[in-house]
This record gives C-alpha cells, structure tokens and sequence, in this order.
C-alpha cells in the first residue's frame, strides 16, 4: 500500500466548506510523537471549520486519523487548526 498524502485529503475536505477555498494552506512538521498538519483557511471561514461546539473538526480529525495506515505511518497524525483570533 502507498502513503497517503494527508495535504491533500485535509485540502478536499476543507474545501466545500469554506467560501474562501484559495485561502487554504496546509503545513506539515514533524514532532516526536507526531506528524502535526497545521491548516489555515481566511479568518472568516475559522468558524466553518471548527464548528459549532468543535464537531466540525472534530469530524475531519477522525476522518484524517482514520486513514492513516498504521503499518507505514507508525506517527500518529494530527490536525492543528490555525485560529486566527488567538
């Protein structure tokens, strides 16, 4: 089986939700236990993304998470949503 890009995949998901769609960006580092995507979207489409009460992205962390395969990428992933308001 063959790595998923995980860019992507946040990319397609975010996409229909937001109304600015060239506004997003997605950044990946590496920490020591993770593999960290940082995604940033306009800071009027902040709210789209989380959700209300954070179901939103909660729903896209499991789905990302989810498709990792855990025999090639032993890092677990996670999503960092950029709030611009912080």
């Amino acid at each position: 089986m063959k790595e998923i890009d995980f860019s992507k995949l946040i990319v397609t998901l975010v996409q229909p939700l937001v109304q600015e769609p060239s506004a997003i960006t997605v950044t990946e580092r590496d920490t020591e236990r993770y593999r960290e995507y940082v995604l940033d979207v306009a800071a009027t489409d902040v709210g789209r993304v989380i959700g209300r009460q954070g179901h939103v992205a909660s729903a896209l962390r499991t789905v990302v998470e989810g498709a990792r395969n855990k025999h090639i990428n032993a890092k677990k992933i996670r999503l960092v949503i950029n709030d611009h308001r912080h």
